[in-house]
């Protein structure tokens, strides 16, 4: 039997719009099954709040908030508070009402914060914030890259600067910082000079200098969560993420007979051309037997009908981050995936189970005309430096369809 802690992945029937029932004002619905953890107290019966710890943290997406909550197990942070900087798309509010229910179970206080609704949103919050981070005494951060949060940094007093993951880009945050260049997403192609970058620089350089360590005997630190094979500058203090708390709370999982495929937004990204990706998934669910496609929350609907119409796979929208559901199963006892955070993170969370990762090589040939000179190398990377998974490199009739 699986286990009944999290959410459900709920299937999509084709042509089926799926965006998560969410309000911008409504609490997360109960995850059916989860228990409510009653809050641990500081032993004089007072529940701990994150004013005493003068923790903050600050996170964009599911994967963030999940390595944000994997990061206070390992630090034993018994509290904390989680602001959530809200994006539009619906998927990903969708699975960070979920995160973030889950984080008030462990304790946490969380809070939402509508960053992105209307043009005096940034301003408000900005100001709401203010206070916070004048009093926080460390700062924890899911993205670096984010304009937001590069701005928040410029803000704060803090002495103690933490990143967790934000997936792969933290290999590129890593090397960017290593190497003192301005800190660019991979995937974004261009010169980075236009009005808006200009614009930014001079908070985006503050910030660059807030997250590179002191020289040595200095009062402030720069410490990395990371389940990233990285390399990091002198100075930068690394603990790693080898998901303890994902396993503790989930699982193990009921394992499948068939195949799953872990879904990918390259081509949403404008770095992997459409069709030679629709014929490379064909390709996988007929050589491995899959039957299921879990879907990126970044991925277009209408890509995705696409792809249900002509490979006959079943399309899953997950509604937590794939470390979790899969974790709690069922699960296919082969998961393939294309060149991405999971392959480096799966291995982690199914640890213990008989579940094998599989990654698949992304051919030159797929790359669109407008993918950045860098993306070939970096994808390369992610999949030479996946451990503990199998290689599945590409093959012509994949690369031609």
């Amino acid at each position: 039997m699986s286990s009944p802690e999290g959410a459900r992945a709920e299937p999509v029937p084709p042509g089926a719009e799926v965006p998560p029932p969410e309000t911008a004002v409504s609490p997360a619905r109960r995850l059916r099954g989860v228990p409510r953890q009653r809050h641990r107290n500081d032993g004089g019966g007072r529940t701990p709040t994150a004013r005493g710890t003068g923790t903050l943290a600050f996170v964009e997406s599911p994967v963030q908030l999940l390595n944000t909550l994997e990061w206070a197990h390992t630090a034993q942070a018994t509290a904390l508070t989680v602001v959530v900087l809200s994006p539009h798309d619906p998927m990903t509010r969708g699975q960070l009402r979920r995160m973030a229910e889950l984080a008030r179970d462990e304790g946490h206080t969380v809070r939402w914060e509508e960053a992105r609704g209307g043009p005096t949103a940034p301003v408000r919050t900005i100001g709401g914030l203010t206070p916070l981070l004048r009093r926080a005494r460390r700062v924890v951060i899911g993205d670096p890259f984010s304009r937001y949060v590069q701005l928040l940094l410029t803000l704060t007093r803090a002495r103690d600067l933490v990143v967790v993951d934000d997936g792969t880009a933290t290999m590129e945050f890593i090397s960017q910082l290593a190497h003192g260049e301005r800190l660019v997403r991979w995937h974004r192609n261009g010169s980075g000079r236009g009005a808006r970058d200009l614009a930014f620089a001079p908070f985006s350089a503050t910030a660059r200098r807030r997250l590179t360590p002191a020289p040595e005997g200095g009062r402030r630190t720069v410490g990395l969560f990371s389940s990233m094979p990285v390399e990091v500058p002198p100075g930068v203090h690394v603990t790693t993420n080898d998901f303890a708390w994902t396993r503790g709370r989930f699982g193990p999982p009921r394992l499948t007979r068939a195949a799953d495929i872990v879904g990918t937004s390259l081509v949403e990204t404008g770095v992997v051309d459409t069709d030679r990706y629709l014929a490379a998934v064909a390709a996988l669910a007929r050589t491995h037997g899959a039957t299921r496609y879990f879907a990126h929350r970044k991925e277009s609907t209408e890509k995705l009908r696409r792809l249900s119409a002509e490979t006959g796979l079943e399309i899953v929208r997950p509604d937590l981050p794939l470390e979790l559901i899969a974790r709690r199963g069922p699960i296919g006892r082969l998961i393939v995936s294309f060149p991405s955070t999971v392959v480096h993170t799966l291995p982690l969370a199914l640890r213990g189970t008989e579940v094998k990762v599989a990654v698949c090589d992304i051919d030159p040939q797929w790359l669109t005309a407008h993918a950045s000179p860098r993306a070939q190398g970096f994808l390369d990377g992610v999949t030479g430096t996946a451990r503990d998974v199998q290689r599945l490199p590409f093959t012509p009739r994949m690369a031609t369809g």
